[in-house]
């Protein structure tokens, strides 16, 4: 028996080997190949996008050798003052001398001050020696009633602790037979055992409702009017 990893290595069968298969109707003969062929026209735009970008009249091929002729006249040149003054690199008596001899100017003096606090203080008073600070703000009335925290309900009860007290009375007790017949579920069979979802059981039959349930059940009175109203105009 041949294992997975041989059955997973097998290739998978080429199923284009038969190109004349038929299909899942069921033919005595095969269709006719037509001998028409379909003549594709080339338009203009076609053709014109089909040509290639033309080169530039401005483009200058790279040159192909590192090394080219260089004219007489660059040869010759001799550079000014000014040029020679501009390739020195600066020394560091220099850079010295620079940093000395600038000044900063108003508007850069008053962008290194740091910036200043705004504390409303008082001036300061010889006496004490001290700064006084700004009173204090007062809250109203209504921030006051706002923040007493909300008291809970006389009736309300909060959540048992999970280890509580138990009395004897409660360990004692035995539940009557009313409360087992109560504590027992309803049977209920389900629909392919023959249970009716439909039924109306006897009590339901005979219940009565009271009059809150029917005032309950009446359609609000807006739409008892709109109705009223078609019903006279279909009398009419």
């Amino acid at each position: 028996m041949a294992t997975r990893r041989e059955h997973l290595a097998r290739p998978k069968p080429n199923l284009l080997k038969f190109p004349d298969r038929r299909s899942v109707y069921w033919l005595d003969e095969l269709p006719v190949m037509s001998k028409r062929s379909t003549a594709f026209e080339l338009t203009s735009r076609w053709s014109q996008l089909s040509e290639w970008k033309k080169i530039s009249t401005r483009y200058e091929d790279n040159r192909k050798a590192p090394e080219w002729k260089v004219r007489a006249s660059a040869l010759k040149a001799h550079p000014s003052e000014r040029v020679c003054s501009l390739a020195r690199p600066p020394s560091a008596c220099s850079r010295m001398g620079v940093r000395t001899e600038a000044k900063a100017s108003a508007r850069i003096c008053q962008l290194a001050q740091p910036k200043k606090t705004t504390m409303a203080l008082t001036s300061f008073n010889s006496t004490n020696n001290y700064l006084a600070l700004p009173p204090q703000a007062k809250p109203s009335s209504r921030i006051h009633l706002l923040a007493v925290p909300k008291k809970e309900h006389p009736h309300y009860h909060p959540d048992r602790p999970v280890s509580s007290h138990v009395p004897k009375s409660v360990l004692k007790a035995v539940a009557s037979e009313r409360l087992h017949t109560l504590a027992r579920p309803k049977p209920r069979k389900p629909l392919f055992e023959g249970f009716d979802p439909y039924k109306v059981s006897s009590a339901a039959c005979a219940a009565t409702a009271s009059p809150r349930i029917q005032e309950l059940s009446l359609p609000p009175a807006r739409r008892c009017r709109m109705k009223s109203a078609q019903d006279e105009h279909n009398h009419v």
